[in-house]
């Protein structure tokens, strides 16, 4: 019975990664973002989920599509490494979806992310409809995404998996849709506050980059180049290797 159960979790988890989440909306991938590329590339994989080996999750927007599959390779044959459909987007979307994420196998480690798209500037609140207006609404600001931020850690607490939380990265001043690079510092001291009341490991990739962001980011853009993804998958693979042991 118990591999009967992993047999219809694995095809349950291949059709949830080809169907993507339950609630669409108007993203569109950012300028600098390889997201397609890489979402293009998952498309012609057959996620086979070995029962034998643990899962781990990763949630998170574009940037940890540019780190994913760099550290899924690090993990052949040693840890099943999944993504969330699609983009995470901010807060708002991921608490939409992620119950519907969650289903599948039982998840070893979580690895999350939001912070990125809910400071940017969009013309509705709320919504992903991007803008370049420092004058409109934050998709999600501060005290919004502190209330999600609470819900969703307590929705992936429930699932019983080790959970990390990564910082938001830097950006330069300039990028397109409006962003304001001192807000980075408010979400994160806002998403910190709640990982220290709840016990999770923070993985600072904010700090990891910070330093070298004029080399390894791509210029005006919150996007990293390919040698700024594997700095941040080989922090993102050494944190999740500790959590599972290996």
């Amino acid at each position: 019975m118990k591999k009967i159960n992993q047999f219809l979790s694995s095809c349950l988890l291949v059709l949830l990664l080809a169907t993507g989440s339950q609630a669409q909306n108007t993203y569109q991938p950012e300028e600098g973002s390889n997201e397609i590329a890489e979402q293009q590339k998952l498309k012609k994989k057959k996620y086979k989920i070995d029962p034998d080996l643990p899962t781990v999750l990763i949630i998170g927007d574009s940037i940890s599509k540019g780190y994913f599959g760099r550290v899924r390779e690090h993990f052949k044959g040693k840890a099943n490494i999944v993504p969330n459909p699609g983009n995470s987007q901010g807060t708002t979307h991921t608490l939409a979806n992620l119950e519907y994420w969650l289903e599948g196998p039982n998840w070893d480690v979580i690895h999350f992310n939001m912070g990125l798209h809910d400071l940017k500037r969009v013309t509705e609140a709320g919504t992903s409809k991007n803008s370049s207006n420092p004058d409109d609404p934050y998709q999600a600001d501060l005290a919004t995404y502190r209330q999600n931020m609470e819900k969703i850690v307590a929705l992936l607490k429930d699932t019983g998996a080790e959970l990390i939380f990564a910082t938001t990265t830097p950006f330069p001043s300039g990028v397109r849709p409006y962003r304001d690079p001192e807000d980075v510092p408010k979400y994160n001291a806002a998403a910190l506050e709640i990982m220290n009341a709840n016990g999770i490991e923070v993985n600072d990739l904010n700090a990891l980059v910070k330093p070298h962001l004029d080399t390894v980011q791509k210029p005006k853009n919150v996007h990293f180049l390919p040698e700024g993804s594997q700095m941040l998958a080989d922090q993102v693979a050494e944190v999740i290797a500790a959590k599972l042991g290996l």
